[in-house]
């Protein structure tokens, strides 16, 4: 009767390890990186990995689509889409009698080239010195330590450029503040139009034939100028003081920093001595372009924010794109 028993017990265990051999057979043994009986080790997939990664492409997606919406206001006023409002002004108000000269201390070109060039590289050589001497590395999807480390940073840097620029042409088509030299750009004297002073003249027919000036002439509020060069300067000082970490950099660090507001302070001066702006323009674009790069330092770029720990598994951590701070792990 024992043996019998004995009998029956060994043949559930033999159909018992033929089923679990066919279960294992059917779902290639790779669920948990066991051998099979073959001894081979099946390393599977698992569909979440796949998932997370598609994600991630689409997250940049959406970075790039935000990139784009951020500035529309900017290609709108620069390709001439929208005309600035025709604002009046008051006979005899000498603001706007300044003369119109010809050349700039810092025009457009050597604005745009500078603080882009300037803040662009030194933010990618800072973080191609971090990946290649400090370890830093980054979860998105791109394998690439160098590429996924510039795009966040310069990402951020170029999201900050376009929503600043956005809003300081949205104030120019907005506001129509006419600039110092309007009148000399008019090719108008008060005495030529017979007005009275005091009086406000809501309707003029300037005798400029170049029609892009007399436009240019309605952008005064505020300056692109003092903001931009604010922006790109203060954002630049922002990220050496997180970057530059040398203990010998004590006084050396806020020096850098101190020139660097300097050069964005005398631009924004600059125009007024150009008599493109009024000083009020250049004060307001002072402020927006350090709230600009405030904004996008602190809140956005991931300079200033914790690290993520590498024990952490990914289903751990928040899904991000690679703009976010959680994309690098130090």
């Amino acid at each position: 009767m024992q043996k019998l028993s004995s009998t029956v017990t060994h043949g559930n265990t033999l159909s018992r390890d033929a089923e679990l051999q066919l279960r294992l057979a059917d779902t290639g043994g790779a669920g948990d990186g066991r051998e099979n009986g073959g001894g081979k080790h099946f390393v599977s997939q698992p569909e979440e990995e796949t998932s997370f990664c598609t994600k991630r492409k689409m997250l940049v997606g959406l970075d790039l689509i935000c990139l784009c919406v951020a500035s529309i206001p900017f290609f709108a006023c620069e390709l001439k889409a929208v005309t600035p409002y025709k604002r009046g002004f008051f006979c005899g108000d000498s603001s706007i009698t300044y003369p119109y000269l010809e050349r700039e201390a810092i025009p457009d070109s050597l604005l745009i080239a500078g603080g882009i060039a300037i803040t662009g590289l030194t933010i990618a050589l800072g973080e191609c010195y971090r990946v290649r001497f400090r370890g830093a590395h980054s979860r998105a999807f791109v394998r690439n330590c160098y590429v996924s480390c510039l795009y966040k940073e310069l990402g951020s840097f170029l999201f900050g450029c376009c929503v600043g620029q956005s809003l300081t042409n949205m104030a120019k088509l907005s506001v129509g503040r006419l600039r110092p030299n309007f009148l000399s750009v008019c090719n108008i004297t008060y005495a030529s139009i017979n007005c009275t002073p005091g009086s406000y003249v809501s309707q003029i027919t300037c005798r400029q034939p170049n029609l892009k000036m007399v436009e240019e002439a309605r952008k005064s509020f505020f300056s692109g100028h003092a903001s931009f060069a604010m922006y790109t300067m203060l954002y630049l000082a922002f990220y050496l003081q997180a970057r530059l970490s040398w203990r010998g950099a004590r006084l050396l660090r806020p020096l850098i920093q101190f020139l660097l507001v300097m050069i964005a302070i005398y631009t924004g001066l600059s125009r007024i001595s150009d008599y493109r702006h009024h000083p009020s323009d250049v004060i307001t674009g002072f402020i927006q372009g350090g709230l600009t790069a405030y904004w996008v330092t602190f809140y956005i770029s991931s300079m200033f924010k914790p690290c993520a720990r590498p024990d952490l598994s990914p289903t751990c951590m928040s899904l991000e794109s690679p703009l976010s701070s959680q994309q690098t792990v130090c």
